[in-house]
């Protein structure tokens, strides 16, 4: 018996040791919009982190450690936001988000001056890609720049190569989501020598009347939509009133399939969407969510919710954010720092999620991950890509970048 204790005794001393360091978390802090103006997108992208979290944790979690995914709402106010980045500073949180453009411009000096790591997927400051001036911030996904340069090669492609005397219509929201494509769409104008003409609709966006009065006269042969979510709609159904075809249109990324299916899945058929993910459930993360997790009662939120398109931009965002972390541990160790992550997100080289979305490449100078997207087709059933994954005039888009990045690094030397 005492032989017995003398073999067990050390390993289950041992087993105790591995179960204490297993124990070690790593946090990431998600100060989201989750009921005011953000709500139609972003409890879906939460759910998609905290969703994947779980899987990940059932297999054993970041290299041995858990995760844990805090999420708390900041209602797109900018001093909760800044509230809820301290409380959870204090609680260890090293890595966060608040997927709002105004609370991300709000924390920023703070996550410049505590040297933490800023997750900005799809929104914040465009020029955030700019590794060099925002060190600690990582967008990981396009530009509103880049998405709007991809959207005018796609044309360029459509028209044989030449947009000479071409007409694309610029509608949008009128607010600084809706005008930031605009120095793009100016000198893409000038370089293609296209008739570009810009078309407001006030906020909150339900009517778009007078501007479709315009745009009718104006005859474009495309119309690139800059708006959100439950706005969608509203636009589909003034462009089949004004007897403009849905095919002539591409919006930004911030479409899903709730807007689809208010407007009507058969109607919307043509209709184009620049995508920074791939849409459905036909995928093997989103399959293995579904059976591991879902089928058996472990889900965090709605199932129905589940390969909803921005469900997937959380889970894409995510994997690309957990394999930095998981590089940062795997090549430096434990614990993690701030500066380790940043070298971890360093070590993403051309990672896809198998497939699940444009293959991103991390470097000191490019946090945004090379800027790639496509043009998607929905066909009356499920989004079908036009194009691979590209990314053009990325010469004009850096120069944005680098002129916007310098006044920032100028104004906070």
């Amino acid at each position: 018996m005492r032989a017995l204790l003398t073999r067990v005794l050390p390993f289950a001393a041992a087993l105790a040791s591995f179960g204490a360091h297993a124990a070690d978390p790593v946090k990431f802090g998600l100060c989201y919009d989750l009921t005011k103006i953000y709500v139609a997108a972003v409890p879906q992208v939460a759910q998609a982190v905290k969703d994947y979290a779980e899987l990940l944790n059932q297999r054993g979690g970041i290299e041995g450690h858990p995760i844990e995914v805090i999420v708390q709402d900041h209602g797109n106010e900018p001093q909760r936001g800044i509230d809820c980045y301290e409380r959870l500073k204090r609680e260890g949180v090293m890595v966060f988000d608040f997927f709002s453009t105004p609370v991300s411009r709000a924390v920023l000096p703070r996550i410049v001056q505590d040297g933490n790591i800023m997750v900005q997927p799809l929104t914040g400051r465009g020029d955030a890609v700019d590794g060099e001036v925002f060190k600690n911030v990582f967008p990981l996904a396009p530009t509103y720049w880049g998405q709007a340069a991809n959207i005018i090669s796609y044309f360029k492609r459509q028209a044989g190569g030449k947009l000479d005397g071409k007409k694309v219509a610029y509608l949008y929201l009128d607010t600084p989501f809706g005008r930031e494509p605009m120095p793009v769409l100016e000198a893409l104008k000038r370089i293609e020598r296209f008739d570009l003409q810009t078309f407001p609709f006030p906020v909150p966006g339900n009517d778009q009347s007078a501007a479709f009065a315009q745009i009718r006269r104006f005859q474009p042969d495309w119309v690139v939509l800059w708006s959100f979510s439950p706005l969608n709609p509203i636009t589909f159904r003034e462009m089949q009133r004004n007897g403009i075809p849905l095919e002539k249109l591409v919006t930004v990324n911030w479409i899903n399939e709730v807007d689809i299916n208010n407007f009507g899945a058969a109607a919307a058929k043509g209709l184009k969407r620049s995508a920074v993910v791939s849409g459905g459930a036909d995928h093997p993360l989103v399959r293995d969510i579904l059976r591991e997790l879902y089928d058996k009662g472990k889900g965090n939120g709605d199932r129905k919710l589940v390969a909803d398109s921005y469900y997937n931009t959380g889970l894409a965002v995510y994997s690309s954010v957990f394999e930095g972390v998981r590089l940062a541990i795997k090549s430096q160790g434990w614990p993690l720092t701030p500066q380790k992550i940043r070298q971890g997100m360093y070590q993403i080289k051309n990672y896809d999620a198998k497939g699940f979305m444009a293959p991103i490449t991390v470097t000191p100078k490019d946090h945004g991950g090379g800027g790639k997207t496509r043009i998607d087709m929905w066909d009356g059933a499920k989004w079908v890509p036009q194009t691979d994954w590209f990314a053009d005039y990325t010469g004009l888009v850096g120069t944005l970048v680098k002129a916007n990045s310098a006044d920032f690094a100028k104004a906070n030397k």
